[in-house]
């Protein structure tokens, strides 16, 4: 038998995707230990960016309805939430490592190593985050972190040292991705920066910068609540991308200029965290030549690119998803030494009971207030 501290209750509390529109607060079984995983106590769980399109679009990222996911056995509804920490409760049989009681923050994304299926390439390589059939806790995955209790493999979790809070690990995914963008893009300490989007990843790649060094980072946002967040998380500059006149009291000038009066010949690297034809027309103008161009962005629809506008200035452009282990615990430790204070980001923390209203319906109609809402079990 696995040890765990007592005996799992057979039933939890957990929201479940059906369809679109469809989010429902109910018991579900939960599911047993296996040998190679454990089971957590949900302490807290953010909700993301792609949690509220699959509310309002989906089904997107979980199979369709009356389809299964092949590899994971998952068809709806399905538990969501994959930004989550907890404790450990129980422990499986063959696993190392781990102990009853320690904290961890989860990686949420699983790939052949889950499944009992022959690994691709990416897998083989140890690419992990774009295995060609990846799938996700709280998506397509079995169970999710809105829920009391949720059992994950083992080699999903990491501990957290006890300078770390369980509220501030329930952040240490999307500041992953963050990380993991940066160290794909080449950046380097002392190169300036232009961030197009103060949404949660724009400020999480804003916040990362700071502790990697950046000597300069611009950022770029419409809505007035978020250029401010931006400022409050240390942007040295935060524009309108639609700005005809300099912010600081200058000569008259786009966007465009200001930047480069910022960053004399352009930023050496641009993220675009928005996903639109604007914003990558401004990031690829506003790098400098051999600059680094990098989408952070999902898009909803193509977007067209003049590649000469790359090719007369030898210019770059990058894209990444997700994360790998190495990027969880780089964020784990900017937190542990004190280096990343990203608490600041959690604009709200609701309880599990009145997760749709206090939390999705927060996020759709006053979404510029906020820019991580925490759910924590009641």
């Amino acid at each position: 038998m696995p040890a765990s501290t007592d005996e799992a209750p057979s039933m939890v509390k957990a929201l479940r995707f059906y369809d679109r529109g469809d989010l429902r607060l109910e018991e579900v079984e939960t599911l047993p230990c296996g040998p190679d995983d454990v089971r957590l106590q949900i302490h807290y769980c953010g909700i993301c960016g792609t949690d509220v399109t699959e509310y309002t679009n989906g089904p997107l990222f979980p199979p369709a309805k009356g389809r299964k996911n092949v590899l994971t056995g998952v068809s709806l509804p399905v538990v969501m939430g994959h930004e989550f920490a907890g404790t450990i409760t129980e422990v499986g049989l063959s696993v190392t490592g781990f102990t009853i009681g320690q904290r961890v923050a989860v990686n949420p994304a699983c790939d052949h190593r889950h499944y009992d299926a022959e690994h691709c390439n990416p897998c083989q390589n140890g690419q992990y985050n774009i295995c060609d059939s990846t799938a996700t806790y709280g998506l397509s995955a079995p169970g999710g972190g809105f829920s009391e209790q949720i059992v994950v493999k083992a080699i999903n979790c990491f501990v957290l040292p006890g300078s770390v809070s369980l509220k501030s690990a329930a952040l240490v995914e999307p500041l992953a991705v963050a990380h993991h963008c940066i160290k794909l893009s080449g950046f380097k300490s002392g190169q300036t920066v232009l961030i197009c989007g103060a949404g949660p990843i724009g400020l999480a790649i804003l916040l990362i910068l700071r502790v990697m060094g950046a000597s300069k980072v611009i950022v770029t946002e419409i809505l007035e609540t978020r250029m401010s967040q931006a400022r409050n998380f240390g942007a040295d500059s935060v524009l309108s991308p639609f700005q005809s006149t300099h912010s600081n009291g200058g000569s008259d000038g786009t966007t465009l200029d200001t930047i480069h009066n910022l960053a004399h010949d352009g930023v050496d690297v641009a993220f675009d965290a928005t996903g639109l034809q604007s914003t990558l027309d401004l990031a690829i103008a506003a790098t400098k030549p051999r600059g680094t161009i990098f989408n952070v962005a999902i898009h909803k629809k193509p977007l067209s690119l003049n590649l000469n506008l790359l090719a007369i200035k030898e210019k770059r452009l990058l894209a990444g998803i997700c994360y790998l282990a190495e990027d969880f615990e780089a964020v784990i430790q900017m937190m542990a030494d004190g280096s990343l204070q990203a608490d600041g980001m959690i604009t709200s923390v609701v309880p599990l009971s009145n997760i749709v209203q206090g939390g999705f319906e927060q996020l759709i109609s006053n979404r510029d207030a906020h820019v991580k809402i925490l759910i924590q079990p009641d």
